[in-house]
């Protein structure tokens, strides 16, 4: 991703969302969420590059400063909670895509938000149900959409979807992990025991909306 062109491309991307140039300088494009008009995408040129600004979770702030010199402290905002990302072509597309990604979910109630967080709170050596998920998440009938958001983990080092199993216990296809017997992998060293593809939800699973841990 190196144009401007691109970058409002897949800012549009996202659902329930609009370009507009607020200002009388037309070098300033950004992409707002219908409704709440807040923006989570800054699209413009400095110094020769298209700069854009994203919105950004603090704890990950100065992680993407440190990794990439490319992004920086929020240029014309607020540096505690924005990142400028310059497009020189050092950043690769992936990690750009989702630090836009993140900006939207941050201005937004969006349900794939929800979801994440609510994987998250599953402890080790735990695990949760699509249905169990979708609860957590504020909406028991999105059990559906769980699975589509975990198929679409951006980032599974901090969202275990592994501990997310079907109302059965069963776990997900062969080849969802990235390999056969991969999610089996992962629960048992996460201490879960899994048995011909299924774990005991009675011994293993949360049973709460809240996330209240079973009695072991």
């Amino acid at each position: 991703m190196m144009t401007r062109e691109e970058a409002l491309a897949y800012g549009m991307s996202f659902d329930n969302v609009y370009e507009e140039k607020p200002f009388r300088d037309p070098n300033w494009q950004l992409v707002r969420i219908k409704g709440s008009k807040k923006t989570f995408l800054w699209i413009y040129e400095r110094e020769g590059y298209i700069n854009l600004n994203v919105k950004v979770n603090p704890e990950w702030r100065d992680f993407w400063r440190s990794t990439y010199e490319s992004v920086t402290a929020g240029y014309h905002l607020n540096k505690e909670h924005w990142n400028t990302i310059i497009l020189d072509g050092t950043v690769p597309e992936k990690e750009i895509k989702r630090m836009i990604a993140e900006s939207y979910d941050l201005v937004t109630d969006s349900p794939t938000k929800r979801i994440y967080e609510a994987v998250k709170r599953i402890p080790k050596g735990h695990v949760a149900t699509y249905g169990k998920i979708a609860e957590m998440a504020g909406d028991p009938r999105m059990a559906r959409a769980v699975g589509n958001a975990l198929h679409k983990n951006p980032d599974p080092e901090h969202i275990p979807c592994f501990r997310v199993v079907n109302a059965k216990g069963e776990l997900a296809g062969a080849f969802t992990f990235g390999g056969e017997d991969v999610q089996a992998e992962l629960l048992r060293a996460d201490g879960v025991e899994v048995i011909n593809g299924r774990v005991n939800l009675e011994k293993y699973g949360i049973k709460a909306a809240s996330g209240r841990l079973p009695e072991i």
